[in-house]
């Protein structure tokens, strides 16, 4: 992740529009802004969302409100309560994610 010559810059996620991505089930509303080469989300997955595919892209993730369980593709499961976060590498390993009762996320990638 490089940060480049990103200048500050304060985002109200309120106004940021929403896009909806299918999962199966349930939907994912993305608020994105661009910013620079950094892409930051503020994701709101509903009750029951499981993610459609496996994620090859790295991130940072942030819980701020729900439980999220992420599954790599070796196996592995990992489940995230508020106030948790997990970080993986572009390419590293391939990682979905499923929610029982929804989740609220922040992801910088």
């Amino acid at each position: 992740m490089d940060f480049g010559t990103l200048p500050f810059a304060a985002v109200d996620w309120s106004k940021v529009p929403r896009t909806e991505h299918e999962g199966d089930p349930g939907v994912a509303q993305w608020r994105t802004v661009e910013a620079g080469a950094l892409r930051l989300r503020r994701v709101d997955y509903s009750p029951g969302y499981s993610a459609n595919h496996w994620c090859r892209r790295g991130h940072v993730l942030f819980v701020i409100q729900g439980e999220l369980t992420t599954e790599l593709e070796d196996g592995r499961t990992f489940t995230l309560k508020a106030g948790m976060s997990y970080h993986v590498a572009n390419d590293a390993e391939a990682h979905r994610s499923r929610t029982e009762g929804g989740a609220s996320l922040f992801i910088v990638d």
